[in-house]
């Protein structure tokens, strides 16, 4: 009888430890919550507007173009706009280069035909609102120095500040 007993106990044995295998895989669960605010933002970037040379004496003026890039966050609503510059008198219809006390006018538009100013107010005299999508939009500057101008020799220069409003 001793013999069936040890049978019996390790039958236990076992069976306890299985058992007690299984209360041991017990879980417990939760959640937390992920999120970000995505903000309103842009940037602006240009490259140089190179008019060359220009020959006050030819009766020809001078065109030239250069690209704005826009980047927004995707659906926003911006409008571009350019400033007299740094020429002392300048407007943003009379626009000026400067060589010391000398200036050379020149003007800045929204069309290739050179017809419609580029200023900088909002609805007055910047191109229409634009709404971004996924990557930049890019915006053509064209540029054009009248011709006749006599004014001395040298390298005249301004600098534009390019506003974007969102």
């Amino acid at each position: 009888m001793k013999h069936i007993v040890r049978i019996s106990s390790l039958g236990l044995a076992l069976a306890a430890a299985m058992t007690a295998g299984s209360a041991n895989a017990a879980t417990a669960t939760t959640t937390f919550t992920v999120n970000a605010t995505v903000l309103k933002a842009c940037v602006v970037s240009a490259l140089p507007l190179a008019f060359g040379n220009y020959d006050p004496t030819s009766g020809s003026g001078v065109n030239g173009s250069t690209t704005l890039s826009v980047l927004c966050t995707n659906g926003t609503s911006f409008t571009t706009g350019l400033n007299a510059g740094t020429a002392s008198g300048a407007t943003v219809s009379t626009r000026r280069m400067s060589n010391g006390a000398n200036t050379l006018s020149y003007g800045l538009y929204q069309d290739a035909a050179r017809t419609t100013n580029w200023g900088n107010t909002a609805g007055t005299d910047t191109p229409a609102a634009q709404t971004a999508g996924v990557g930049a939009t890019s915006l053509t500057v064209y540029g054009a120095i009248p011709a006749s101008q006599n004014v001395p020799i040298g390298v005249y220069s301004d600098t534009i500040t390019v506003t974007v409003t969102y």
